[in-house]
């Protein structure tokens, strides 16, 4: 019977097949640093929509309307003319109406138009990809959300109810501001409904007046341009569509906003 092994003895034998682990490194001198993911963006304090062009593309509605109403004066009217009005107020675009020989009133060709492009949306609303998605996401996020648009308020309470699920915390529409678009006051309004700080904020929009509007409201502003293109610029983040978009990209193009490092 052979002797028993000694205490002291280092070497141990591995069953076949089996490959021991390293040995622990047991230079308390040397220690290697656990492995740590970066810190997530923060999520937007809120989220700021444009309706037409952005949320549902209506512009060719609006068009509709527009060269009806114009060609029942007698006039003309192009679809240059009618891109010329994208995302502008639209008082301001009654004014051109009546420069194009429509007899009647401001409030009056914004009635017309409204009536007309709402005919046109009970039959079929147009949602751009990925925007109810996004949407949807931000809702499931606890992200609180604003449409912010130059439409009057019955055709933007349609639309929001349209969506299929409770989409905003709140809706300012171009008859509840002095000044549209590009005037900031409509979206500085709706900051102050959500009760949340601008800067840290995200707009989505599709016309160079919002644009400018949401910029001017210190917003970190994504511009996802339909009809009319708009150019690469510092002063907002340029997607070609919200398809695969999540909050997490919103969060990111806030992170990179000048405001919120402040």
């Amino acid at each position: 019977m052979s002797a028993a092994p000694s205490h002291n003895t280092a070497t141990t034998r591995a069953a076949p097949g089996f490959t021991a682990p390293p040995r622990a490194n047991l230079d308390w001198g040397v220690v290697t640093p656990p492995t740590v993911n970066p810190v997530a963006p923060a999520m937007p304090a809120g989220v700021f929509w444009d309706m037409d062009g952005t949320l549902v593309d209506t512009e060719p509605y609006w068009l509709t309307a527009e060269t009806d109403l114009v060609e029942s004066y007698g006039g003309t009217w192009s679809t240059e003319d009618g891109l010329q009005l994208v995302g502008s107020s639209l008082e301001r675009s009654a004014i051109i109406l009546q420069s194009r020989g429509v007899a009647m009133g401001v409030l009056e060709i914004v009635d017309v138009l409204t009536d007309r492009v709402l005919e046109q949306v009970r039959v079929s609303v147009p949602w751009r990809p990925g925007a109810r998605e996004l949407l949807s996401a931000l809702r499931d996020a606890g992200v609180p959300t604003a449409l912010v648009t130059m439409s009057v308020g019955r055709m933007a309470e349609h639309v929001a109810g349209a969506i299929g699920f409770a989409g905003f915390d709140a809706i300012v529409s171009g008859d509840q501001v002095s000044s549209g678009k590009p005037d900031p006051e409509c979206y500085l309004r709706a900051a102050e409904l959500l009760g949340v700080d601008p800067a840290r904020s995200v707009a989505i929009e599709d016309s160079e007046y919002g644009v400018a509007a949401a910029v001017a409201a210190g917003m970190a502003t994504i511009a996802v341009p339909l009809h009319v293109p708009l150019p690469a610029s510092p002063a907002y983040t340029l997607w070609d569509s919200l398809e695969s978009r999540t909050p997490a990209d919103l969060a990111d193009v806030l992170s990179t906003h000048a405001g919120v490092a402040r």
